[in-house]
């Protein structure tokens, strides 16, 4: 059963601290994790200056990926649900003496997008949200005509058989993985409000990219 979101803000509550190494762990499952993040955001086609959104940012593992693209002149925006995520994706920018970020601590379900953004972008966070649809319609709404939002995640590959399927839900669980998330579907919304232009997937089908650009 999907969790919900009080215990989803629970989990990674927890996790905060301890998430950049616990996502490195995936790469001895041979999922080249930071890889696919490279093209999920080079799939946006950011320029220098643009403004960008990032749901379910985290830790902000996305951040120097997003910044290299849009530049100090650029702007990225952070959203996230858990306060201890976004302490850990502040250090990053300290630490990084980035200027251009802009944190925001909110359900991304209720989150209200600036108008005319030049990208959105979910990693790997928006299938745990139940309102997926409904962020994924706001922010296409919410993209200047020919800009980009992409999504990133994992989904239930058609050709493995039920029991590995269990096994890995079973393995991605600390991050809130269950198996009836294979029921959502991020893509068909992206499909439904937006051009699909590119769909592709990464690890023996377990992972999917899907890009849609504003008509």
């Amino acid at each position: 059963m999907a969790l919900d979101k009080n215990r989803i803000a629970g989990l990674y509550q927890k996790r905060a601290r301890h998430y950049d190494f616990s996502a490195n762990l995936y790469y001895l499952l041979g999922i080249r994790e930071f890889a696919y993040r490279k093209i999920a955001v080079a799939a946006l086609k950011l320029e220098h200056g643009d403004t960008v959104v990032e749901i379910g940012c985290g830790t902000g593992l996305n951040f120097r990926l997003l910044r290299d693209r849009v530049g100090s002149e650029g702007k990225i925006i952070g959203v996230d649900l858990t306060a201890e995520m976004l302490s850990a994706a502040n250090r990053r920018i300290e630490r990084n003496k980035w200027e251009n970020f802009e944190l925001v601590q909110c359900d991304a379900g209720a989150y209200a997008f600036p108008e005319h953004v030049d990208g959105v972008i979910s990693t790997f966070a928006i299938t745990l949200v139940a309102e997926y649809d409904k962020i994924i319609k706001r922010g296409a709404s919410a993209l200047s005509p020919g800009k980009r939002l992409a999504v990133l995640d994992f989904k239930m590959p058609n050709n493995w058989p039920i029991w590995l399927v269990k096994f890995f839900v079973i393995l991605t669980r600390p991050f809130g993985v269950t198996l009836d998330l294979t029921d959502r579907h991020p893509w068909e919304s992206i499909e439904r409000y937006l051009d699909l232009k590119e769909h592709k997937s990464f690890y023996f089908g377990g992972i999917y990219l899907a890009v849609g650009e504003k008509r």
